[in-house]
């Protein structure tokens, strides 16, 4: 529970049930859940099968609501490199960044790491305003999907829609509220997908993430809980924080902080498919079956 105390129950979807689903010509979807189970995957599935509109949340925020937050950063660093300053100053070079459906790294790279400048880290102060700021654009992106349903509509033709949304949505809204003001627009205009993962899945998240730590959101609350923790067990200093090791020790944290907010989104707000079974899929059609089976086990 979110510890608001309004009283918990399951919200109406726009698809009654499997024959709805199978019967309409325009399914719309919203998948959820954490990053590297299969969202984007099923979303470039749909979309290169053809008669899908490919909405990426994460893409939105790093062009539409980050995109000149980002840009001014990277002129920032390439203002402390003489050439590049002599050259901005007199508007020689555009520096702009190159996000895609499938590299976010503009946007992971303003978010940042908290921790040691030296190693690349930022000030814990400086790294909650910039993770209020992706609050705020995350929720503005998944607001925008209304719009674009319509836009894809109405200029390409498209009946059917897609949203890939961020695995941090469970951290901008309030499964067990009713009233919920983005889940409630959300739930009228797309059925919702959680897309859950398995102890074997959560292991290989864990190691791939151990691999290669990248910065993520984090609920404001839980994030300077775990950051005091870090700092109290490991006897630091902010400015003594690894940055890769403070993200690496969070990430277990952060997957147990998520996924009981994930199974409450799907429990209220929409229905549950396994990461193996959108493992198995191979075209549109095994996509459209697996949300009818969804929609029977609800």
């Amino acid at each position: 529970m979110s510890g608001n105390g309004k009283a918990a129950k399951r919200a109406a979807m726009i698809y009654q049930g499997a024959e709805d689903w199978l019967g309409t010509e325009s399914k719309r979807v919203l998948l959820f859940g954490m990053s590297g189970l299969g969202k984007t995957h099923i979303s470039n599935m749909l979309r290169e099968g053809g008669g899908w509109f490919h909405y990426s949340v994460d893409y939105r925020i790093g062009t539409r609501y980050m995109g000149e937050l980002i840009a001014d950063n990277f002129k920032r660093e390439a203002m402390k490199v003489p050439l590049l300053r002599e050259l901005l100053m007199t508007d020689s070079v555009y520096i702009a960044s190159n996000i895609t459906f499938d590299n976010l790294a503009p946007l992971s790279t303003y978010l940042g790491k908290p921790g040691n400048p030296a190693l690349g880290g930022l000030p814990f102060a400086e790294y909650l305003r910039r993770q209020e700021e992706h609050r705020q654009a995350e929720i503005s992106a998944l607001l925008d999907t209304a719009h674009f349903i319509e836009r894809a509509r109405a200029i390409y033709g498209y009946g059917n829609f897609v949203c890939d949304s961020g695995g941090s949505i469970c951290e901008v809204v309030d499964p067990d509220d009713p009233q919920d003001p983005v889940l409630t627009a959300l739930a009228e205009s797309h059925l919702l997908v959680w897309i859950k993962g398995s102890d074997h899945n959560t292991d290989e998240l864990a190691r791939r993430f151990d691999r290669a730590p990248k910065p993520m959101y984090y609920q404001a609350g839980f994030l300077q809980q775990i950051w005091a923790e870090y700092l109290a067990q490991h006897g630091q200093t902010e400015e003594e924080v690894n940055p890769d090791a403070f993200l690496r020790w969070g990430y277990a944290r952060l997957l147990a902080h998520r996924q009981p907010r994930y199974a409450a989104m799907a429990a209220k707000w929409g229905v549950t498919v396994t990461a193996e079974e959108v493992a198995a899929l191979r075209e549109p059609a095994d996509f459209t079956r697996l949300v009818a089976r969804a929609l029977e086990r609800r």
